[in-house]
């Protein structure tokens, strides 16, 4: 093969986020069935891995729709976005979450989020935001049969307060910023439709959703560029090791988990 021949298949990247100039060299004909048709998609998959994609976890929604009752809860986030997405270039993790308290009936729930929130710690691209909880005592209706009168029981409500608008803060100032190309939220809240809306149609990213619920929310899948579902076979796979270690020592995995 001569060498102006195979000039004519470099692609040049230029990467803005990082300010380098990457200059790519696609396969020529025949190393993909001799057809030349196959350097667009060659092209195509490296320009998709070039695009910073970063992530935006509602931890809460994740943990109920995905997580809870099941044996993959030490997740890691990370390996789990490779899975899942496994052309494109993951960029920040940004995992938004309240701290929680103990529970008459569940003294150590602190202590299995403290453990998971270090081992998220450990994770270089992982940063994690957080809100705050309201928990204060009401009465609410019981369920009574039909012609007898209103029953009430007095209850403890917990609230998470602030982690839905530190994630909306978040994507609207790193699209603001140019800090991705792509931004994928792992959430199925239709409250996150405004500002997934903004960042699509006024200052032009994609975005996608990876869905911790059994449906996706019909009010944001007009308004997102794609959808993937986060099944158990991905989340066996993207388990933190036990124990794992940072500056403070080795610790282990809950062991309720």
């Amino acid at each position: 093969m001569n060498r102006g021949f195979a000039t004519k298949y470099k692609i040049r990247l230029l990467l803005q986020s990082v300010g380098l100039l990457c200059i790519i060299f696609a396969h020529p004909p025949g190393c993909f069935g001799s057809r030349a048709r196959s350097h667009p998609r060659v092209a195509s998959a490296f320009l998709e891995f070039a695009m910073i994609t970063n992530v935006y976890i509602d931890g809460f929604n994740f943990y109920y729709g995905a997580l809870r009752k099941t044996p993959h809860r030490w997740v890691d986030p990370n390996q789990m976005c490779r899975l899942l997405l496994p052309n494109n270039r993951i960029g920040e993790i940004k995992y938004f979450t309240a701290l929680v308290s103990a529970r008459p009936n569940d003294l150590d729930q602190p202590v299995r989020q403290q453990l998971y929130l270090r081992a998220l710690a450990t994770l270089p691209n992982v940063s994690v935001h957080l809100g705050h909880f309201l928990t204060h005592e009401i009465f609410m209706p019981l369920v009574v049969p039909t012609g007898q009168p209103q029953q009430y029981a007095r209850v403890i409500k917990t609230e998470e307060k602030g982690s839905d608008v530190n994630l909306a803060t978040h994507l609207l100032h790193d699209a603001h910023l140019g800090r991705f190309d792509i931004a994928v939220v792992i959430s199925n809240d239709s409250d996150l439709l405004a500002p997934i809306r903004i960042v699509r149609e006024e200052l032009g990213k994609k975005v996608g959703i990876l869905n911790p619920q059994k449906n996706p929310s019909r009010a944001l899948l007009p308004h997102i560029d794609f959808i993937k579902q986060i099944r158990q076979g991905v989340l066996s796979a993207s388990q933190f090791p036990s124990p794992l270690s940072d500056a403070n020592g080795r610790f282990t995995k809950p062991s309720a988990w």
